[in-house]
């Protein structure tokens, strides 16, 4: 049913095997043995899920998923667009250290050696193979697998759409735009179509067949499972957006924060570049916004129906007693909010993420300490029994998973390129402070300051305010420190 990928390039050779020093106890599991690993891969969703108290989709599976588990309420992510923030979960690297920060570079050319999550694990004994989108695209690492990554390929005609009068409607985008890049058609469909058209629910019943093999297998398995959904285009079977049909959506306002910088916003190309999308800075109409928001919504519930499936197969396959589950999401996604679409800023709805974990022996419950996405392979190697190789920069979660009200880490670090600077955002419990720092330079060009404890939505940028003079160069002072400053004591 799927064709597997090739191996990209010889680069096994050139990287050196893992020694691996088993940790200090098994973790919980029957007849002792180490828990396998399901890592369930997310791409651009917001944590406005019912089981973070924000009930905007219909997420049923998750919902029982996050209660059954440890979910975590502020967790970010390194940087907000996918190849980095994936590199950065999978290594342990933050962006500064890996030097990807786009969708181009591959981390093999600057950290060859670096050992990934999946790798430490196969060099430990596990079967570790991957499905659908983990790594981005056609930046898979070879080295990361026991086997070539099932990275599905799927007629041409099939890749998205269901409808011919979308890939006309691509074709016409293609002559409109000429040399303007990447084109695509319709930014929204709705087809009467069977799921199984769609790619991710043929990465679904992939994964099934995965876990119905991995019975009859000797080894503990390592599955990385890696979902498109929500990211554009929104095209799902109809029945999703049903759910949403008598829903009023309502737009946010459509405006940039009080005194931000030009260099905090972003003219969402990826957007732009869909079927009837305007290629200038034309803000969005409401009606179209209402669209949109309701096709993020649709596809949401489509992915959650997914997700439903493979948990219950896990379950039925008989796994569920000795295998760690997560739920990770590279980045968050703009919804409209400060006239914004898609990601690709350090505003808090890009870098907050939802991340759930469900391990044996630990207890369900909501933490609401501030947690990174950088801090899963230090946990799942706790949680496994494995001692965490040196060069990780995260911090293991499974002291604050047992401890819920632990106090926990004072802030934690995002980060976003733009023309010939960088972005370092410190987010503090209340705070976030963002510095666009000229990348030859090191000089500041422009601040960020917003007061979550008074300004949720961040409408005002209180940088240039004097009375919060005193705070600024706190919080200043602190991202200059950095996250191993910021670490729990």
């Amino acid at each position: 049913m799927q064709n597997r990928r090739d191996f990209v390039g010889n680069v096994l050779g050139a990287i050196g095997a893992a020694s691996v020093e088993p940790g200090f106890e098994r973790s919980p599991g029957p007849g002792g043995k180490r828990p396998n690993i399901l890592l369930i891969g997310v791409d651009d969703l917001r944590p406005e899920l019912a089981c973070f108290g924000r009930k905007h989709m219909i997420t049923p599976n998750i919902d029982r998923f996050a209660s059954e588990s440890v979910a975590f309420g502020s967790n970010h992510c390194q940087q907000a667009v996918c190849s980095p923030s994936r590199t950065s979960v999978l290594t342990g690297c933050r962006p500064d250290t890996t030097k990807v920060y786009d969708l181009v570079k591959h981390f093999r050319s600057t950290v060859p050696n670096v050992v990934t999550l999946p790798q430490y694990f196969k060099n430990a004994g596990y079967f570790s193979e991957a499905l659908g989108k983990v790594y981005h695209e056609d930046l898979d690492d070879p080295a990361s697998w026991s086997v070539p990554s099932a990275l599905e390929t799927v007629p041409e005609e099939q890749k998205q759409y269901q409808l011919p009068v979308s890939y006309e409607q691509e074709r016409q985008r293609g002559k409109e735009l000429k040399s303007h890049g990447l084109v695509y058609g319709p930014p929204i469909e709705t087809a009467d179509a069977p799921e199984e058209k769609y790619l991710d629910s043929r990465i679904t019943s992939e994964a099934i067949r995965r876990l119905e093999n991995a019975r009859h297998s000797s080894k503990p398995f390592f599955l990385a499972v890696g979902y498109h959904k929500p990211h554009l285009p929104f095209v799902c079977p109809r029945k999703y957006w049903d759910l949403y049909r008598d829903v009023e959506i309502k737009v946010p306002l459509k405006r940039k924060p009080q005194g931000a910088p030009d260099l905090a916003m972003t003219n969402f190309d990826e957007l732009r570049h869909y079927y009837g999308m305007p290629l200038d800075q034309t803000p969005l109409s409401d009606a179209l916004s209402r669209d949109l928001i309701r096709g993020y919504y649709a596809c949401v519930s489509f992915l959650d129906s997914q997700i439903g499936r493979l948990t219950k197969a896990l379950e039925d396959h008989g796994f569920g007693r000795n295998t760690i589950v997560v739920l990770w999401v590279d980045h968050g996604w703009h919804l409209g909010d400060h006239g914004l679409w898609c990601k690709h800023t350090n505003f808090e709805h890009a870098t907050q993420v939802p991340m759930i974990i469900r391990a044996p022996g630990l207890r369900p419950a909501k933490i609401s300490a501030l947690t990174e996405n950088i801090d899963l392979y230090p946990t799942l190697c706790e949680l496994a029994g494995l001692r965490a190789p040196s060069h990780l920069e995260g911090t293991s979660l499974v002291p604050l998973m047992r401890r819920p009200r632990e106090t926990w880490k004072s802030a934690v670090f995002s980060q976003y390129p733009r023309q010939r600077y960088m972005g370092y955002s410190l987010r503090t419990p209340r705070y976030r402070l963002t510095r666009w720092k000229g990348t030859s330079s090191g000089e500041v060009a422009a601040e960020e300051l917003y007061d979550y404890g008074t300004d949720p939505d961040e409408t005002v940028n209180l940088a240039s305010d004097p009375k919060h003079a005193g705070l600024i160069e706190t919080l200043r002072r602190q991202s200059d420190r950095g996250w191993k400053a910021a670490k729990p004591e």
